[in-house]
């Protein structure tokens, strides 16, 4: 069972001690105001962890508190790691980012998009473009989730969703012939939008690799990197690990039992959400990513697409807030863009955080986070379990705290 602890002290990397211990007042306050149940929290500097503190509880009705090896549900922190393990396959040749979706998935040959009407009724015009695999990297393909419940092919989404993934009657390969029936929100590459974009490339894996993705992620990712935690569902042993999901109720929080169904095995591998980690294992993964792709002599990606995939990639260097939908998003829209998998920062003054430009991350429906810095050699992540449509403020506080404890530009690398 893999720990995580602190490796050297924060003075010697450039962080003011005292400073830190900010993170964990305020973290400790949004549990004390009923914002979260309890909270994991990893910082490191020129990968060593600085700063690694939990506190409160994993399961408010049994009194569990969270622990160093707790588990956590990070569904969208799933999406990086279905990113890597596609951008895995292009090293190898095996696509371009201009390839036709269909050149893998047949059934995305011939698309719709909507131009009005309900959903039971939907008018719809012919695709003019391709939907490309660039497209599905960097949600920009015209797909959508149908939890935003802001436009008629949501709630498309929503009668496909609750048909099939609930009673475990589909799996990315059926998804996605489901998907690909119904209308596109817009022309593939014209917009950016939140979606089950990375379920459909995780399709692409399985097609290309002929394994599931589970398995890929299992041989390929995980296993180099010493994810031993990091899976498909709990199995059978560490099901008392992980915390309980919760969800914003009048008041406070309440448990959301009816959410955990099924997740000892789920049915489902979703690429863009179904992954159980620990902070262990996803710290592995965010100095896979910090170092250029490999760590402890096991290479994943070159760093030259690693850098690739942490630009933005949304055309004429815009930022969400111009080139995608307000909709719901694990980032601020203003001054942040988009790369293959990742959102990306472009202008700190417009998202009103401090940082670096080019820091790059993403977060999870249950209120996890983590970041990585590659001017300051930083990483971080927080970890909680509260479901929400409105991403907790403490994520942007988070940044501010981080940033105003470094307090030596460069530290000791």
């Amino acid at each position: 069972m893999a720990d995580i602890k602190i490796e050297t002290d924060p003075g010697d990397v450039g962080f003011d001690p005292e400073r830190l211990t900010r993170v964990d007042t305020y973290l400790q306050r949004c549990v004390d105001d009923g914002l979260v149940p309890g909270w994991q929290f990893v910082l490191t500097r020129h990968g060593h962890i600085v700063h690694a503190s939990v506190a409160g509880l994993r399961d408010r009705e049994q009194a569990l508190p969270v622990e160093a090896d707790s588990l956590y549900r990070i569904y969208s922190m799933t999406k990086p790691i279905t990113s890597v393990a596609a951008m895995m396959l292009y090293e190898r040749g095996a696509f371009q980012l201009t390839d036709p979706v269909s050149n893998f998935l047949p059934e995305f040959g011939e698309l719709r998009v909507y131009a009005g009407g309900s959903d039971l009724a939907p008018a719809t015009v012919a695709a003019t473009v391709p939907m490309r695999m660039v497209h599905l990297l960097t949600h920009t393909a015209g797909l959508t989730y149908g939890f935003f419940r802001q436009h008629p092919v949501d709630a498309m989404y929503r009668a496909l969703e609750a048909e099939a993934l609930p009673a475990g009657q589909s799996d990315l390969a059926g998804l996605c012939e489901r998907i690909a029936y119904l209308p596109l929100l817009f022309q593939p590459g014209s917009e950016w939008a939140y979606s089950r974009a990375t379920d459909v490339l995780g399709r692409v894996v399985e097609v290309i690799s002929g394994q599931t993705l589970g398995e890929f992620f299992a041989d390929q990712v995980f296993g180099p990197l010493g994810m031993s935690d990091t899976s498909f569902g709990t199995g059978d042993i560490r099901g008392d690990r992980l915390a309980r999901l919760y969800t914003q109720a009048p008041g406070g929080i309440a448990p959301a039992d009816d959410a955990a169904a099924g997740v000892d095995r789920p049915a489902f591998q979703s690429g863009s959400g179904g992954l159980i980690s620990s902070a262990h294992d996803y710290h592995r993964f965010t100095q896979m990513l910090l170092r250029g792709g490999e760590l402890d002599g096991r290479r994943l990606l070159g760093p030259r697409t690693v850098a690739f995939m942490t630009v933005n990639h949304l055309p004429g260097n815009a930022d969400l807030e111009h080139y995608g939908r307000p909709l719901y998003s694990e980032t601020p829209m203003r001054g942040v863009g988009f790369g293959l998998g990742f959102s990306v920062d472009l202008d700190p003054i417009a998202t009103g955080r401090p940082g670096s430009i080019g820091s790059y991350g993403w977060g999870g429906a249950a209120s996890t986070l983590f970041w990585v810095d590659p001017v300051e050699h930083l990483t971080a992540m927080f970890f909680t379990q509260v479901l929400t449509l409105s991403p907790l403020p403490l994520r942007g506080t988070l940044r501010q705290l981080v940033y105003q404890a470094l307090v030596d530009g460069s530290g000791r690398g």
